[in-house]
């Protein structure tokens, strides 16, 4: 499935939320686990998603850059 060519808008995201964005990805959910592995690998209709990506002043649990789809799980 190919994706437009389309720049895509820059999220802004401080900086200093990497560390603890890098400690939430190694100390996941079992929620989260469960969904992480049916959206790694761009296996959901070709889509690349990240896990616990900084966006502005938040950390979200998973973010999609082409579709501008950030998913958080609750518990």
């Amino acid at each position: 499935m190919g994706h437009s060519m389309t720049r895509r808008n820059i999220i802004p995201y401080n900086p200093n939320l990497v560390p603890l964005a890098k400690q939430l990805r190694q100390n996941m959910t079992l929620a989260e686990v469960l969904l992480w592995n049916h959206l790694k690998q761009k296996q959901m209709r070709g889509y690349d998603f990240d896990r616990q990506r900084p966006i502005d002043e938040y950390i979200v649990d998973f973010y999609c850059k082409d579709l501008m789809l950030a998913i958080e799980i609750d518990g």
